[in-house]
């Protein structure tokens, strides 16, 4: 191949590296998860109310960095299944309030060991672990500012 073509190769892509290691990790999750019956998706968002309960559908957005379209099927999925309420904004109808329910704030005491098991589970030492996340979140916030 001439020197021409060799950024088009697939080992000298960034992006190949990023997409296929999310895909795995989001794999190991896949059997922990399914103990609590909840999709990576599912559990994002219920990790965002764990945080911080009774937001703005558009605060959830703006966290996991998703739209708005995107996540209304996965909370009304979450809410038919008694983890969480929408409501309309009492002050502004636009906004839509999502609250944890009972059922959503039990699943938290579930779901604490994930985080621990996971990392049990990448090939990483803390600090190569703490190099990595810090390297992925410059990545994030450089590209969010273009």
């Amino acid at each position: 191949m001439s020197e021409k073509y060799e950024a088009l190769k697939l080992d000298n892509q960034l992006c190949f590296p990023l997409y296929t290691a999310s895909r795995l990790v989001i794999q190991r999750y896949q059997p922990m998860l399914k103990d609590l019956d909840l999709t990576y998706p599912q559990y994002l968002v219920l990790m965002v109310l764990w945080e911080k309960d009774e937001v703005n559908l558009s605060a959830i957005a703006e966290k996991l960095q998703l739209q708005s379209n995107t996540l209304t099927p996965l909370l009304k999925r979450l809410q038919q299944r008694g983890f969480l309420d929408r409501q309309r904004s009492e002050t502004d109808e636009r906004n839509i309030v999502i609250t944890l329910t009972e059922k959503g704030k039990n699943l938290k005491e579930k779901a604490c060991e994930i985080p621990a098991l996971l990392a049990g589970q990448l090939p990483l030492s803390k600090e190569d672990a703490n190099e990595l996340y810090r390297l992925l979140y410059k990545i994030i916030e450089n590209m969010n500012e273009k």
